[in-house]
């Protein structure tokens, strides 16, 4: 039978809880597993750790395992990098297809052939295998072979109903009906093969009799259900009759109804232990849907479709039935139709804030709102968590119109909600094509616009398929990159303009690569947001800088601060303020020694956890400041709301003055951030005569190559020594 994503059927464990395998020759990755899982519990069933130091050894331990949930597997290191022989045995030799594989790897992830010919999930480094990390790697595996789990239920449950409706439509008679009823129910609860079948006479009388019976009830066949010893089974009958409905005995046992009112009255009983699984009854509810329907030879197969392709959440179709559409559509070559993503912005956010019972409820107002706006032959269906797939024809699906239908707020729990959506979309070629192709090429549409263009619609191009694979390849090079410590940081100093006195330092990430090219932050540093390696390198990030400032202080050539630059996703992490107190008390330093950059986009998380992560850390004397301000989300009135201490006119803004043209926008910042009472600071000041327009501006502090150029720790306390005392004092 069926179980819930969280919960994979009972043939996979639930007594004894998930079990991981950790096969490595390396002692301190067991060390960090059983750090960051011993004692675990997940999903409700506690992680239970397997261990081996070598391939003999995890083959051994394989032999015994039919539940094996995830094996994070080592083939960075000798013997277990010559190659993918385990992984080969365990998904061949041991028959292991659903569990969830992560790999340790080397400098460099496996090609992407070997991933898909071995359904590899995730690819980590040893430095990405602490235990926190850890944690959320095998919660997200663990959350995939639950899924894997139910569907190969699923799909075994349905594949009995559907051999089990052909073996009831070759029965010619009613008894003959009955007893193949028995024996195909006992096949879809894998039970053993005993029950009754009681039908009402159609005569004036109307009694009950036992049209057909099993194992220990076989003698019963004839007698009418009044005559029978009291049992549970006798009970459960006359309960299932009596209300036209199925019952589920408290002790174990079923009785289905499987009649029609103003028909003749039907039901069976078999011997079975309680199901406790809601999607367990709900399946047997769709039996016997179906058993009704064959009694009268009629919508079989209709009704195992629809439990299939449907989405009840939502009262949408399906993922899976999406994608035969779509695929049927284009390969008919269907001209003039769209395929429409459409996708929830911060979804996430507000179902971690609100609740999982407020963010189902904000799906079926979103797909309310969204059926409401389109007409009735166009497909709509939920094909992700929090997004919907649209296919039509280009004049009744316009993206533009779909991103308006929920400007006005959605009412949740009565409540009006205001939600947002992004939109990725494609136009069907003419030519025949698999639908899946073109449903990932509006997924990598819909990444696109999501970091680009939220909350507006983008269309499928060619380039974005190349860009996509180099964005793989770039996050694979990044990874080794880290591993092999060639990221470093460079400071670049930061001056008070009326005084000149040097008041902060800026710490800037760098990437040389091993041939010395360096590669731009504005290509990796995104790469790195999306994949989530952001936090691990933020981490480090703000640690080596707070090294640097506590350097720097013994030397008694410290500035006032230094500024580390912070990404939404190291402020949607609930660690991050424990993270900041930790990397200023490993080197000493206090809270006005640090100051955090954040960005406009930050605007993209919910107001009052943005509010309280800023306020916590203003609190310990950290300062914060907004940086490239005028380039983003930012509204005044959000501006006015933040916790802040200092905005950063954009680099752009200032060169607009070195090159004559209009200083309108650097002026507007510089005031604003006067009238809300806070420092400004220009970037990009690369020549005297713009030092001296945002002087005269009133702009507080800046930066740039007429300061100084970022510079490594080495050159910075060089450059120190030779500028400070030439007239560049420190604040």
């Amino acid at each position: 039978m069926r179980r819930p994503v969280d919960m994979p059927p009972a043939a996979a464990g639930t007594a004894h809880g998930w079990r991981v395998l950790v096969v490595d020759s390396d002692e301190e990755v067991h060390a960090a597993a059983r750090a960051g899982l011993h004692g675990l519990a997940l999903f409700g069933r506690p992680v239970t750790l397997l261990h081996a130091h070598t391939e003999h050894a995890a083959r051994a331990l394989l032999q015994h395992e039919s539940d094996l949930a995830v094996a994070l597997l080592d083939v960075a290191t000798p013997p277990l990098q010559a190659g993918f022989g385990l992984v080969d045995h365990l998904r061949h030799g041991a028959g292991l297809h659903n569990t969830r594989i992560v790999l340790r790897t080397g400098p460099a992830d496996p090609d992407l052939d070997t991933l898909l010919r071995y359904d590899i999930g995730d690819c980590r480094s040893k430095a990405e295998l602490a235990p926190a990390r850890l944690r959320a790697t095998v919660a997200a595996a663990l959350r995939s072979y639950g899924q894997l789990c139910s569907i190969e239920s699923n799909r075994r449950s349905l594949e009995r109903i559907v051999q089990s409706g052909a073996v009831l439509l070759e029965q010619t008679d009613l008894r003959g009906f009955a007893a193949a009823v028995i024996a195909q129910l006992a096949i879809v609860l894998d039970v053993p093969e005993q029950g009754l079948v009681c039908a009402r006479d159609t005569g004036p009388a109307g009694e009950c009799r036992v049209l057909a019976a099993a194992g220990r009830f076989a003698g019963l066949c004839g007698q009418p259900l009044r005559a029978l010893p009291a049992s549970r089974a006798t009970q459960l009958l006359r309960r299932a009759l009596a209300q036209a409905g199925n019952v589920h005995g408290e002790q174990g046992g079923i009785a289905l109804y499987i009649g029609r009112r103003g028909e003749q009255d039907m039901a069976v009983y078999v011997q079975a232990p309680r199901l406790r699984s809601r999607a367990d009854r709900q399946l047997l509810d769709v039996f016997c849907a179906n058993l009704r329907t064959l009694r009268h030879n009629r919508g079989l197969l209709e009704r195992l479709h629809q439990s299939a392709y449907f989405d009840t959440l939502v009262a949408l179709p399906n993922r899976a039935h999406f994608t035969e559409k779509v695929d049927e559509c284009a390969r008919q070559g269907a001209r003039n139709h769209i395929l429409a993503l459409l996708d929830i912005d911060d979804f996430s956010a507000a179902n971690d804030v609100m609740g999982h019972r407020f963010g189902d409820r904000l799906l079926a107002a979103v797909a309310r709102r969204l059926a409401d706006a389109l007409p009735p032959s166009v497909l709509l269906a939920r094909v992700g968590p929090d997004t919907f797939g649209v296919l039509g024809t280009t004049d009744l699906v316009v993206p533009q119109r779909l991103l308006e239908c929920v400007r006005q707020p959605l009412p949740v729990d009565g409540v009006p909600h205001k939600v947002s959506l992004t939109c990725g979309y494609v136009l069907l070629p003419h030519t025949a094509q698999a639908g899946v192709d073109l449903v990932k090429d509006a997924t990598i549409a819909l990444k696109r616009a999501k970091r680009d263009h939220r909350g507006q619609d983008l269309r499928y191009a060619e380039q974005m398929g190349a860009e996509a694979r180099d964005r793989a390849l770039l996050l694979s090079e990044l990874r080794a990159a880290i591993d092999h410590a060639r990221l470093y940081l460079v400071y670049q100093p930061q001056c008070e303009l009326r005084s000149r006195a040097l008041v902060g330092l800026e710490a800037l990430l760098r990437w040389r690569t091993e041939d010395g090219r360096l590669v731009p932050p504005d290509q990796f540093i995104p790469v790195a947001e999306h994949s989530g390696l952001i936090v691990p390198l933020g981490q480090w990030v703000l640690a080596t800088a707070c090294a640097t400032m506590r350097q720097m202080l013994d030397a008694g050539c410290a500035p006032r601060r230094m500024a580390v630059n912070v990404s939404v996703a190291q402020l949607r992490d609930p660690g991050f303020f424990e993270t900041v107190r930790a990397a200023l008390a490993a080197s000493g330093l206090q809270g006005r020694h640090l100051e955090l950059e954040i960005t406009e986009s930050v605007a993209v998380l919910p107001t009052q956890l943005l509010e309280s992560v800023l306020t916590a850390l203003r609190a310990e004397g950290i300062t914060i400041a907004i940086d490239d301000f005028g380039t983003g989300y930012s509204s005044l009135s959000y501006l006015e709301r933040l916790p802040l201490d200092r905005i950063k006119i954009d680099r752009g803004f200032v060169r607009q003055l070195r090159e004559g043209q209009t200083a309108r926008i650097a002026e507007t910042v510089t005031q604003l951030g006067r009238k809300l009472g806070l420092q400004v600071l220009a970037e990009g000041i690369e020549d005297a005569v713009t030092w001296q327009m945002l002087l005269e501006m009133g702009c507080h502090e800046g930066q740039g190559y007429h300061i100084a150029p970022p510079m490594d720790q080495q050159a910075l306390l060089a450059w120190l020594q030779r500028e400070v005392p030439a007239g560049l004092a420190t604040a």
